[in-house]
């Protein structure tokens, strides 16, 4: 059973870049794209940005201009490059990976990695 292990986050000064990585263990037979979405207390659950193998992404219209994505050759990590963070509540941000297991699977299955807390404080 694969895992998927966050690293960054924590507190982040205002006006300051955040980086998160996401790197999976075990192996797969293919990704289908993998990404990042963040929750507030209280809040749905909401995307930040994703990227696929091929190299498109998709960005929330409030991070476009500051976020960059980027997944390693290997597709196993998945890193997410915020800049000029603003004074926002806490949020948990989740890494996401959209992968098939075998080549005989049903299809592709989301797998959420266990999140990990940003704050940026006013």
């Amino acid at each position: 059973q694969e895992r998927l292990v966050e690293s960054g986050g924590g507190f982040v000064q205002p006006g300051g870049s955040l980086k998160l990585s996401c790197t999976r263990s075990g192996s797969v037979f293919s990704v289908k794209r993998m990404g990042w979405y963040r929750q507030a207390q209280g809040k749905e659950r909401d995307l930040v940005a994703t990227i696929t193998p091929r190299g498109d992404t998709i960005s929330a219209d409030s991070v476009k201009g500051r976020v960059t994505i980027s997944m390693d050759n290997a597709k196993t990590t998945v890193t997410l490059q915020l800049n000029h963070l603003k004074p926002a509540n806490p949020a948990v941000y989740y890494c996401l990976q959209e992968i098939m297991y075998y080549i005989f699977s049903t299809g592709y299955v989301e797998r959420w990695g266990q999140g990990t807390a940003v704050a940026v404080p006013s």
